[in-house]
């Protein structure tokens, strides 16, 4: 395991594991229209093996094992011990072609030539050496087979973490700044670099689709401020904040969240790849 790749692993089994699972339901409303146009990309068939790398709390997993149905099978595969135990909680126990696994998928030694396809919401920007993690992962992939994810475009692209960096940044003082290839949410806003990444992996056909979709953010001003202040980069950007900075990054960002105010639940834009390829 690398050093990066532990970072992450302890990252997600942390507090920041515990919380989303405990707003699994919020997150999934948050990224509903993003999961079902990645979703529908992939377009998994009946019968098929599938994938699902950085499953989280099992929402994607569970749409993916419904599509394969009984003749096909679904594994779910996540480092995080919190969100793997709520995802086998929602999957139950009658869904037999569903299964978890604890695992880190850059290094995991999956069945080789197994899967028909390889899928991710969001969950394949975080390798510390993604060259490698994707060479692993097509070990993974029946000849023929396919891959499919969603990764976020460049946050500035990004409406609903645009305008929040905007308003907090400056209140917070000088923040470490990850390179443009450092892992990390926004590691595969470059299409250049994921062509590269998955050409160097064996992978071909490679496309990236631009989608765009509102988001929902909060139910009141006042719950999409506190709920941005958990979640997502602004929470980062507060971790050694101190109190006072927190109070008036609370006002700076209800402040930039009004003009977004007008309409229940608040919506903001977001901005992300659906990326396919095969081998």
């Amino acid at each position: 395991m690398t050093q990066s790749n532990a970072d992450q692993i302890a990252y997600w089994n942390g507090e920041v594991g515990k919380r989303w699972a405990s707003q699994q339901t919020r997150l999934d409303a948050m990224l509903a229209p993003l999961s079902k146009a990645a979703l529908q990309t992939a377009a998994a068939q009946s019968g098929e093996n599938v994938l699902d790398i950085g499953c989280g709390c099992g929402a994607t997993s569970i749409n993916l094992a419904e599509s394969v149905g009984s003749n096909g099978r679904v594994l779910g595969v996540d480092v995080s011990t919190p969100m793997l135990a709520l995802a086998k909680e929602r999957a139950g126990t009658n869904n037999r072609q569903l299964t978890f696994t604890e695992a880190d998928a850059a290094e995991h030694k999956f069945e080789q030539a197994s899967f028909d396809l390889l899928f991710s919401r969001f969950g394949i920007m975080f390798f510390a050496n993604p060259d490698a993690a994707f060479a692993n992962l097509r070990k993974a992939l029946k000849p023929g087979g396919r891959l499919a994810f969603v990764c976020w475009r460049d946050w500035r692209e990004n409406e609903w973490v645009r305008a929040p960096i905007k308003a907090v940044r400056p209140l917070v003082g000088p923040q470490p700044q990850l390179g443009p290839e450092d892992p990390g949410p926004f590691a595969f806003a470059d299409p250049g670099r994921v062509r590269r990444i998955l050409a160097n992996a064996g992978f071909d056909a490679i496309t990236l689709k631009p989608f765009e979709a509102n988001i929902e953010i909060g139910h009141s001003l006042d719950d999409a401020t506190d709920y941005l202040k958990e979640f997502g980069p602004i929470s980062r950007l507060l971790t050694d904040a101190t109190p006072a900075q927190k109070e008036q990054a609370t006002i700076a960002l209800r402040e930039a969240l009004t003009p977004f105010a007008g309409t229940t639940p608040i919506m903001l834009g977001a901005a992300v790849w659906l990326v396919t390829a095969k081998l």
